[in-house]
């Protein structure tokens, strides 16, 4: 990712995004989505954190951890979305995918504003370090963690197959 490392993202432009992104379809208005804005030495302290959860579960190796822990000092700013839990099923498996979606509309709306996006996966979806770090509950997960940084230039996104659509018309 091509980023202007020093220049900042504005915390008020980061709330803005988390906005648009609780606008996503929530079939029964649970409202799952959490967000955690790092910046600064933030992002360095939820690598440390992240790895230190790493260590706990027994996941990854050396050089996997010493990754995670500068990953985060990538771009200005990292935002953590998490999602709620539900004791139903459906609803559980629901959460995930509203806030999916409003990942999406995150994305869309900062890629509009100039800002350079990606949407990575986490070593861990329930790092309990991690989630007491962000202020989530215990029970959430973690959907995705977002870099989020003023692109140097365009980039041109990748080609992708044709899509093929079944229509049943009968």
């Amino acid at each position: 990712m091509l980023v202007d490392k020093e220049r900042e993202v504005p915390v008020g432009m980061v709330e803005q995004l988390c906005e648009l992104a609780s606008w996503a379809p929530n079939h029964k208005k649970t409202w799952p989505w959490r967000f955690a804005l790092f910046s600064d030495e933030g992002r360095r302290r939820l690598g440390t954190t992240m790895v230190a959860d790493m260590v706990d579960a027994g996941y990854g190796d050396e050089s996997k951890r010493l990754k995670t822990a500068g990953k985060y000092l990538r771009t200005p700013a990292t935002l953590v979305v998490g999602c709620g839990p539900h004791d139903n099923d459906m609803l559980h498996l629901e959460n995930r995918d509203a806030v999916a979606a409003g990942i999406q509309n995150l994305l869309l709306a900062a890629t509009s504003l100039g800002l350079a996006t990606f949407w990575s996966t986490p070593a861990l979806t329930r790092p309990a370090g991690v989630l007491e770090l962000c202020g989530f509950d215990r029970n959430d997960r973690i959907v995705g963690i977002i870099y989020l940084g003023w692109a140097e230039r365009a980039i041109d996104a990748p080609e992708r197959p044709p899509i093929a659509v079944s229509v049943i018309d009968s």
